[in-house]
């Protein structure tokens, strides 16, 4: 992991890695009606675990785990969609991360400083996969990935631990948010 993200963190070495792949890989499994779902979603918990880790370690998001996972959603979805028979969902997916996508790279365009492009794959990619889950979940989860890392940064700007001008790590607030959604929609169904 030292190596994907190239340097060295105490937050490398935690093992929270594997802990958020499993968690993920859980719910993940409970929110699957097929078995390509489940396979996708664990493929994604792995990606999430990884971009967690080093996104909080040294505020990146390597391209390789992106990609990878773009391509996973992307792929195991369309596998989903053939599986079930319904092509609908995947349409959605599809869109759902390009709308998703297109809104975080203009909102990195309008303030550089703030947003990376690491956030702006990922947002892509998260935008699929609850894209697959409906127009509710995209919704609900980006909403929520906002919610959730503005809370932290007040909370970090209260203890003096953060200040104004400081970068947060908003990747692990948007699969927090996505995961949010998610649950919320499947639980709501």
């Amino acid at each position: 992991m030292r190596r994907l993200a190239d340097a060295d963190s105490p937050w490398l070495g935690s093992g929270l890695h594997a802990l958020v792949a499993a968690l993920l890989a859980a719910a993940g499994t409970l929110a699957a009606g097929t078995w390509s779902e489940r396979v996708t979603f664990t493929g994604l918990a792995v990606a999430a675990g990884l971009l967690v880790t080093i996104d909080l370690a040294v505020h990146r998001l390597p391209d390789r785990i992106v990609l990878a996972a773009a391509a996973v959603a992307v792929t195991g979805t369309a596998a989903a969609a053939w599986e079930s028979g319904s092509w609908q969902p995947w349409g959605r997916a599809l869109l759902a991360g390009i709308v998703v996508g297109a809104g975080f790279l203009l909102l990195a365009l309008a303030s550089p400083t703030g947003l990376g492009l690491g956030d702006v794959k990922l947002a892509a990619v998260l935008g699929t996969v609850l894209g697959w889950f409906g127009w509710q979940a995209a919704l609900t989860g980006i909403l929520a990935g906002f919610v959730c890392g503005g809370v932290v940064a007040l909370i970090g700007l209260a203890l003096r631990r953060t200040g104004v001008r400081d970068h947060l790590a908003f990747g692990p607030w948007l699969i927090l948010g996505s995961v949010a959604g998610i649950a919320l929609t499947v639980s709501g169904s």
